[in-house]
């Protein structure tokens, strides 16, 4: 871990290198008045909107729409199967059978989809206006980073991944309260150093109403992916699964306490790691991923990283990496990356997730190792 000490709480990482961008962000953090003990960096932290992806940061009665992030509740569900092995044509086919019944990208169910969540959606206008869409769109996969994946344990079993968040329910809540906490901060002449770090105070209409809407996307997203795991599972076989899947967020806010006070922990790209609790970390597209135990560092007001983290953007990908050169990176992985568009999400452009998982030893322990076997991308 290394500490800066230049602003008015210190900021805390745990990594050797960051982008200049970030930095700065992460500074940013750092200068606000309401900000609590320090400023938590994790290990794949890379630029974002207002807040780097990868940072946490704890409040005292506010709320920043942006250290929570555009896509509410985006996360992991993982689920150990009973299956030793699978061959390549089994796998095939179930990748083929998976397509079928998960749309991806910028698609949606045809019909409405069945969820009991729907009937308790809080009478907030942005989560209203979005209901009647989101019966297509629970159950969908997504596009970006967004994945399944079927993977191989080093604990000799047969895993399935899926990476999602809460589709436009947190796009929408997001962009609104961001665009509200903005002429809030502007009208009150508020000390921030960037105005995509304004706020909401969690005592005022438009901070209740953000933090309803958050967590109604949060059981959404959560809801979203268990459709999506729960239709894999049946297509393998229900049988071989049991118990629950392992189904967590990484980009919300909480309230939680820290060092004797109650405070807002924000997590934007950032997974809870309180002692004893079951954590996913993936890596990139034909790279490890992980299932951990949290050790409840309170340095991180008990924080990991949630994943590898991009160490390039887009379109940077696109024009720079080699496309020959990544896929044979993806050799033995039934994958999609067939062309230079799809190079956004191939392996070069995420840091190294060994690297990543090395810098946060006193952070997470690892369970299992998963590596692909075969991957759908949004």
């Amino acid at each position: 871990m290394k500490v800066i000490t230049t602003e008015k709480i210190p900021v805390k990482m745990w990594l050797e290198e960051i982008e200049a961008e970030a930095m700065n962000q992460a500074l940013n953090l750092a200068k606000l008045p309401f900000a609590y003990k320090w400023i938590a960096i994790m290990p794949d932290s890379h630029v974002g909107y207002g807040m780097p992806i990868g940072g946490v940061m704890a409040t005292k009665q506010v709320i920043v729409p942006n250290a929570v992030g555009v896509d509410i509740g985006c996360g992991m569900t993982a689920w150990k199967s009973s299956l030793k092995e699978i061959d390549e044509t089994e796998l095939k086919r179930i990748m083929g059978e998976i397509r079928k019944v998960v749309p991806v990208g910028f698609n949606h169910h045809k019909d409405k989809q069945e969820w009991s969540g729907f009937e308790k959606a809080p009478d907030i206008e942005v989560i209203q206006k979005e209901l009647e869409s989101s019966r297509y769109q629970i159950g969908t996969l997504g596009g970006g980073n967004h994945f399944i994946e079927i993977q191989k344990g080093d604990d000799g079993f047969v895993w399935i991944m899926v990476h999602s968040g809460s589709r436009n329910f947190g796009l929408k809540t997001a962009t609104e309260y961001h665009e509200k906490a903005k002429k809030l901060c502007e009208k009150w002449s508020s000390d921030i150093p960037d105005k995509d770090l304004s706020f909401l105070p969690m005592d005022s209409k438009e901070g209740e109403e953000y933090f309803k809407a958050m967590n109604y996307a949060l059981e959404f997203a959560f809801g979203n992916r268990r459709m999506m795991i729960d239709r894999i599972a049946e297509i393998i076989g229900k049988d071989k699964f049991e118990g629950e899947p392992i189904n967590i967020h990484h980009n919300y806010a909480s309230m939680e306490n820290h060092f004797g006070a109650n405070v807002l922990v924000h997590r934007k790209g950032a997974t809870k790691a309180t002692a004893g609790l079951t954590g996913i970390i993936p890596g990139s597209m034909g790279t490890p991923s992980y299932i951990t135990e949290g050790l409840g560092n309170p340095e991180s007001f008990m924080s990991s990283s949630h994943g590898a983290g991009r160490k390039m953007g887009r379109k940077q990908a696109i024009e720079t990496l080699d496309l020959e050169e990544e896929q044979k990176k993806m050799e033995g992985i039934i994958h999609g990356l067939r062309n230079k568009e799809n190079l956004d999400e191939a392996p070069g452009s995420y840091k190294d997730i060994d690297e990543v998982m090395e810098n946060q030893k006193d952070l997470v322990k690892i369970k299992v190792k998963l590596k692909p076997l075969a991957v759908i991308k949004g």
